[in-house]
């Protein structure tokens, strides 16, 4: 069948090569479109930004290392001082020099916070890891997309082969029938149903014809072609590992599937923000510098019109004792947390085993029902040619031939359709298993 189709693309495109002249014909495997997929779709461009995102975030959490320093300056206007006595009988007004400024520099560096400041980054890289793996989740979710979009226009190549195939079979048995309609053999209307299987035919071709350019389209935007690209399929139509067990599946999933990596490094962020609220616990000690310009000097009389200057740096030490008794239930919650993430990976687990079984019990029953089907397609093709001898002496009716024709086209079908579905619920095992 894939020969024939390239075979026959191939004519169409040596005898009319100005039906091509502004459309790109592009040959293509189910991984190379799975590849130019992740390098162009516009979803994965999305995605990657949450790594980036989450990186500066690591750059920022690293900052907190840095210290702390603050500038600040005030001008201001300075009123007179009035002074009033005890029993406010008197009062005497002493003049200040009415413009004033202060000027002040200040620096503080985190010593100590039972390793806050580290912790916090280790978690920051996990968040990293979590949002690669959602890319990676992504990129299969992409994958199988586009793969199931490659497969659904190899399957149209497929049927529209059948139905030109069928197409020719009627065309040359509507010339027999009007060949015994002008001998008188048989009435108009046997020549009116043979009419109307080509156009039912012809319906059929159209259909799958607007169908593939719909395909076509929304493929070249996902891979980043033009849009007028003319993708055909030419994956080999071979069983590819069918003799693999379900077990060798289910322990690839376990170790590869980026879910099931996510649901453990949720575990490892549980532990990470516990170790966080524990941090609480422990006092805080940092380091400290600072530097003061002020005028006038206020704290003699008479007030000087001068700057007064002075700096000073130490060691402060800092407890919340509050957190003795929050802490503890800040904690509580996250080991409750931690509870939560450990029981969603068992689910997530349970969740891919589900999915892997699934996934292969329906990649073999694809490989068996191609067997069925070849071999029902042999019977209807045998049942036409009996019937069309027999139609041809006169012994069947055109109803009959009609009848046989529908079987064999629908059994062709359902076998072109067939053999793509073997390769459709293999990549679905695939990517199952987190590693299409």
């Amino acid at each position: 069948m894939v020969k024939n189709i390239k075979t026959a693309l191939s004519l169409v495109v040596a005898l009319f090569p100005a039906l091509f002249f502004s459309q790109e014909i592009k040959q293509m495997t189910a991984n190379e479109v799975a590849e130019l997929a992740v390098r162009n779709h516009q979803q994965l461009k999305v995605s990657a930004k949450n790594i980036d995102i989450a990186k500066q975030n690591i750059t920022i959490t690293k900052l907190q290392k840095l210290p702390t320093i603050t500038a600040s300056t005030s001008q201001f206007y300075l009123g007179n001082v009035i002074a009033i006595d005890k029993d406010f009988s008197n009062s005497t007004t002493i003049p200040m020099p009415h413009y004033g400024s202060s000027y002040a520099v200040q620096a503080t560096q985190l010593i100590f916070k039972g390793g806050l400041v580290n912790k916090s980054i280790e978690l920051a890289g996990l968040r990293e890891q979590l949002s690669e793996l959602d890319l990676e989740k992504n990129k299969q979710d992409v994958k199988f997309l586009v793969i199931s979009n490659y497969l659904d226009v190899y399957k149209i190549l497929n049927q529209q082969q059948v139905f030109q195939n069928n197409k020719k079979l009627a065309q040359e048995r509507l010339k027999n029938i009007q060949k015994f309609y002008q001998q008188g053999m048989v009435t108009r209307n046997e020549v009116i149903r043979g009419e109307l299987a080509i156009k039912n035919l012809d319906q059929g071709i159209l259909t799958l014809k607007n169908n593939k350019k719909i395909l076509n389209y929304n493929l070249s935007i996902a891979l980043g072609l033009p849009i007028d690209t003319e993708i055909v399929p030419i994956e080999e139509l071979t069983n590819k590992e069918s003799g693999i067990g379900m077990d060798y599946y289910v322990n690839l999933a376990h170790e590869t599937n980026p879910l099931m990596k996510s649901a453990k490094t949720n575990i490892a962020v549980a532990d990470k923000n516990i170790e966080i609220i524990k941090t609480d616990k422990m006092p805080t000690v940092a380091g400290f510098g600072g530097y003061t310009l002020q005028r006038p000097i206020t704290t003699r009389n008479p007030v000087l019109d001068m700057y007064s200057s002075g700096w000073q740096t130490g060691v402060s030490l800092s407890y919340n004792i509050d957190n003795l008794y929050k802490t503890k239930e800040r904690v509580q919650l996250g080991e409750i947390q931690k509870d939560q993430a450990n029981d969603a990976m068992t689910l997530t687990q349970q969740n891919i085993d589900m999915a892997v079984n699934a996934a292969y019990v329906k990649y073999q029953e694809s490989i068996q029902q191609t067997e069925i089907l070849n071999d029902a397609k042999k019977l209807a093709e045998e049942n036409y040619k009996i019937t069309e001898a027999k139609y041809l002496n006169q012994l069947a009716v055109q109803a009959e031939m009609i009848d046989a024709q529908n079987q064999k086209l629908q059994s062709e079908l359902d076998y072109a359709n067939a053999e793509i579905n073997v390769l459709y619920q293999y990549y679905n095992l695939l990517k199952s298993t987190g590693t299409l």
